[in-house]
């Protein structure tokens, strides 16, 4: 067939370029002008599709990986949606180490996309035998011809977005933007796009959104890791209980907290103001935004971009699930859902 723009060889040609969409009602009483990258629009419904891509092709080219070689990973869901995207157009197994903290929709997904999955528990130790981190590194050694994507310490991690996240988000405010928010989990997508916007302008502000429970904010404050930090949260893909090397900390120019329950309420909301379907995350990083407003972070003239990760469709079982909101005490005597708009007709 001919070729044209509208047409494409595989899927993996619909990675990057996703849109930037300015929000209207969620921040129409805070100052400043808000634009969201909306990441889900990627083939893979994440900004994981980016590094998935960009570390396999570099494998490759690199001759790390060759045909039939088996591509193994630690993944929270989304990167490991992508490299299973990825193994299925370039021919590749997948094998991944996954964190039980990871919603039942988005392993079902992996599944799906044909990837071999080992749930392993979230709330052990990086250096616990169980954990997802170790189960990759074990099943590295024991699977001959396999390549370990290791995306904590990838420096591509931070590659992939510095030669795509950053300079699509620089050419879509013309350079006008002056703040830049992100989640940081593997800190690849914050560290990478801002590497990028602060060579273009240095005064662009980066803030990472952390949870608590996780150990980067006060890593970024002091450089010292405290286990004192570490507690169980509900958040997926945000926060560590180790220091990656895939984040540049010093991009970043400061950190802020959020909470499992304003995170999840926040997700919701985007959802009900913007008509934006996203996930756990991107509440997380509007909640930060909400809270930056609040303590007087932004003026009129600022142009603030934040991205959101993923789609919702990956947290039906968790942030979109009433049952599940209600059984963590997420709705209460403030937050609580009123409306009945599901009506059975008898």
């Amino acid at each position: 067939m001919k070729q044209n723009n509208q047409v494409f060889d595989n899927v993996l040609d619909l990675i990057g370029n996703t849109p930037l969409i300015r929000l209207n009602k969620i921040t129409s009483k805070f100052k400043g002008n808000f634009f969201a990258k909306v990441e889900a629009f990627n083939p893979g419904h994440s900004s994981k599709d980016r590094i998935a891509l960009h570390i396999i092709e570099e494998a490759e080219r690199k001759g790390i990986l060759n045909p039939g070689d088996t591509i193994i990973e630690t993944t929270s869901g989304n990167t490991g949606f992508s490299i299973a995207m990825v193994s299925i157009i370039k021919g590749y197994d997948c094998v991944l180490a996954v964190s039980s903290k990871s919603s039942a929709d988005k392993i079902d997904m992996l599944k799906t996309m044909g990837a071999k999955v080992y749930v392993c528990p979230a709330h052990v130790s990086a250096d616990d035998p169980r954990s997802y981190y170790q189960v990759a590194k074990r099943l590295h050694e024991e699977i001959k011809g396999s390549v370990y994507i290791n995306q904590y310490f990838n420096e591509l991690n931070i590659d992939a977005h510095y030669h795509s996240t950053g300079p699509e988000i620089w050419n879509q405010t013309e350079g006008k933007i002056t703040h830049l928010v992100a989640c940081s989990g593997t800190g690849g997508t914050i560290s990478g796009t801002a590497k990028y916007l602060k060579e273009q302008n240095p005064n662009i502000k980066v803030i990472g959104v952390d949870a608590f429970g996780s150990v980067l904010k006060k890593y970024h404050e002091t450089r010292e890791f405290d286990e004192k930090e570490i507690y169980p949260y509900r958040i997926e893909g945000l926060g560590k209980n180790l220091i990656p090397t895939a984040t540049d900390f010093d991009a970043i120019d400061e950190f802020i907290k959020v909470t499992d329950e304003e995170s999840a309420h926040t997700a919701r909301l985007i959802a009900k103001t913007e008509g934006l379907f996203v996930g756990y995350t991107s509440g997380a990083a509007m909640q930060a935004i909400a809270q930056l407003n609040e303590q007087g972070e932004f003026n009129e003239n600022d142009n603030v971009v934040v991205i959101f990760p993923d789609h919702g469709s990956r947290y039906m079982s968790k942030v979109y699930s009433d049952k599940w909101m209600n059984e963590q005490g997420f709705f209460d005597s403030v937050n609580h859902e009123t409306e009945k708009t599901v009506q059975y007709v008898k």
